[in-house]
Parts: C-alpha cells; structure tokens; sequence
C-alpha cells in the first residue's frame, strides 16, 4: 500500500542554540514507510557527519520513526523542510514547512 501523505510538523521558530524537533508521519502505508528530510529541496544525509556539505549541523535522524533532531540549531538551519515517506508500493510528501533560527 503507498504511503499517505505524512504529517509533519516542524517548528516555526528556535532560538539559536536551542535543539529542535521535527517530526513526518503516516500509518496508511505497506510495508512501513521509512522517511527522508529535505531543506530547501536539497535531501538531509540520514548522517550529518557524512554529508559532503560544507555544514557543521548537528543533528540525528531516524529514517524509521521519521524524527529529526537539530541538537543545537544555528542560523544555517533555517529554511523550508520537508519529508517524504517511502515503500514499496511508492511515495509521499508533506507540504514544506518554514523555520527560522
């Protein structure tokens, strides 16, 4: 079964330093979505050690759960996020999302 399209929630504004917690979801889907997160079209690395972007984010995403977690936010963060749900069966996406750091 494809994936619905998720719910995500993302916050509108965070201090920078502060964490941050983004969140995509859905249940429709079979076999069970795993999730990807996108800033600004461009796709998160599910390790921000291993991106080959010159960006010193912080963060931790669970392609599982479809949690993305900014342990410390900095300006570099803020933009437009998205996340995609994927299966066997297909896609879906959730609309983008500003945040501002």
């Amino acid at each position: 079964v494809k994936p619905m399209t998720p719910r995500c929630s993302v916050p509108k504004a965070v201090p920078v330093g502060k964490s941050a917690s983004l969140h995509c979801h859905e249940n429709e889907g079979f076999p069970k979505s795993t999730y990807s997160w996108y800033r600004n079209s461009e796709p998160l690395s599910p390790d921000s050690k291993s991106s080959s972007k010159p960006h010193n984010s912080s963060y931790t995403l669970n392609p599982a759960t479809g949690t993305l977690v900014f342990h410390a936010v900095h300006k570099g963060d803020t933009g437009r996020y998205s996340c995609i749900a994927t299966n066997d069966a297909g896609f879906a996406k959730c609309e983008e999302q500003e945040m501002e750091v």
